[in-house]
């Protein structure tokens, strides 16, 4: 499947693989932008709304090996051989699968706040909830669907992220979908090892990226290395970007 996608080339000329960014759940192509700008300085940057999300295609799939293999149908679009892939959360997962379907093209991995595990907590319900409120309800303009969704979600932030992809009485994800898949998406079928460069960074406040985790993901990805920032939870690359941003270069310029 072939991705809503925005390519960036390098605006420097650079013998570096090119960028990948994959967002979350509940996300779009825009959700990591800020790595797009700083990066696109050196690097052709590839930005992509997964399936089920934004303008892509719509599947009653969302297997990790199904969406890793979107992200190297996009790639081959552009003719994108190597790629360094940076993924948060839901698209950290994806990123990580994508090392079993071709382990030799994905030259490091970036993995922001998710590990290699399945998760059994239910931390969606209220969004799911809210969302589906604002559809019940039939309003259009985003800041009726606002008063809505405080009505179920105490978290302005959570509200605001969730509003970008509401669009004129839409929802530009397929909420049934990926309702129907939350456990497919929570778990996680462990990967053969792979060897390479991967950089884990964590939100301090955040508990999926946790010490519990520590052994599944040293025993996928052997080299890998953690970052943890602090003062930050899950959405790490919005409440600290430029903590990120630095984090991201260095470990780039060190691996690559």
């Amino acid at each position: 499947m072939i991705l809503n996608n925005r390519l960036h080339s390098a605006q420097f000329a650079a013998h570096h693989p090119a960028i990948l960014l994959i967002h979350g759940l509940f996300g779009s192509l825009d959700n990591l932008g800020i790595l797009a700008r700083d990066l696109r300085h050196t690097h052709t940057v590839l930005q992509v709304d997964v399936r089920n999300h934004g303008l892509s295609p719509r599947s009653e799939h969302m297997d990790y090996a199904s969406m890793a293999q979107d992200m190297f149908d996009t790639l081959d679009s552009h003719q994108l051989t190597d790629v360094i892939v940076i993924g948060h959360s839901m698209g950290g997962k994806i990123a990580m699968a994508m090392t079993a379907l071709s382990p030799a093209r994905i030259k490091q991995l970036v993995i922001i706040d998710i590990a290699p595990v399945n998760y059994t907590t239910r931390r969606h319900d209220s969004m799911f909830a809210a969302m589906n409120a604002v559809t019940q309800a039939g309003v259009t303009e985003r800041s009726e669907a606002k008063s809505i969704m405080e009505r179920t979600l105490d978290e302005p932030d959570v509200i605001q992220f969730l509003l970008k992809s509401f669009h004129h009485g839409e929802w530009r994800f397929a909420i049934p979908t990926l309702w129907n898949n939350y456990a497919t998406i929570s778990g996680w079928e462990t990967l053969p090892a792979w060897n390479g460069p991967v950089l884990f960074i964590r939100g301090k406040n955040s508990a999926y990226l946790d010490e519990r985790y520590q052994a599944p993901l040293i025993a996928q990805f052997p080299q890998a290395k953690a970052y943890v920032i602090a003062g930050a939870g899950h959405w790490v690359h919005a409440e600290k970007p430029q903590a990120v941003q630095r984090a991201v270069q260095r470990f780039l310029s060190v691996t690559g």
